[in-house]
């Protein structure tokens, strides 16, 4: 009778140990797990961060380019950039997807470009924000003689061709109106490309 108790007590005993090596996971495999997972976050997080943020610079550097296109199409045809006015209407006829906005309007989104033109019509100045909160501009000279903003001192390049900016954008101060100093936000402009983000 004592031998049948001991050997089912064996029994229960090896029936608890083959149900322990099914239980599942120990506290330290999983926290072992989740440290491994917190780490991949904490390098994949800023890494899609600064992807998303230099794609919404280049979509706005592409729009701006896209403008600038279309405003070239025009002074080829008129030898003119025409007025602000004129140039905002010209552009948002021939390309539908962007939005052209006066020089003293903020550009307030990554399709929104703000257009300035200078007195004698052989300059433009395209300003656009993108939607990580960059400005970026465009300046092209078609002469070799300053360019005079409606308004505002001399434009900051004399030299013909184009000119390229970017700086940190503020509350208002995203908009052709506000790019026609020598220096934008702590930054000056460059000829042949854009330069990087601000």
């Amino acid at each position: 009778m004592l031998s049948a108790i001991i050997e089912r007590l064996n029994e229960k005993r090896n029936d608890e140990l083959e149900g322990e090596a099914d239980g599942g996971f120990t506290l330290i495999e999983l926290m072992v797990v989740l440290l491994i997972m917190a780490i991949l976050l904490a390098i994949a997080i800023p890494t899609f961060l600064g992807v998303k943020g230099g794609a919404q610079d280049r979509a706005a550097q592409s729009n701006l380019n896209t403008a600038l296109t279309n405003a070239k199409a025009v002074y080829g045809n008129n030898q003119t950039y025409g007025t602000a006015a004129s140039a905002q209407s010209s552009l948002s006829s021939s390309e539908a997807s962007l939005s052209f906005v006066s020089a003293a309007t903020v550009s307030t989104g990554q399709n929104s470009i703000s257009v300035g033109t200078d007195t004698s019509g052989n300059g433009i100045l395209l300003v656009n924000l993108s939607s990580g909160g960059d400005c970026w501009g465009i300046l092209t000279n078609e002469t070799s003689t300053g360019l005079a903003a409606p308004g505002a001192s001399t434009w900051p390049e004399s030299t013909a061709g184009t000119w390229y900016i970017s700086w940190k954008s503020t509350a208002a101060a995203c908009s052709a109106a506000s790019a026609t100093a020598t220096t934008v936000g702590g930054k000056s402009w460059q000829q042949n490309s854009f330069p990087a983000a601000a």
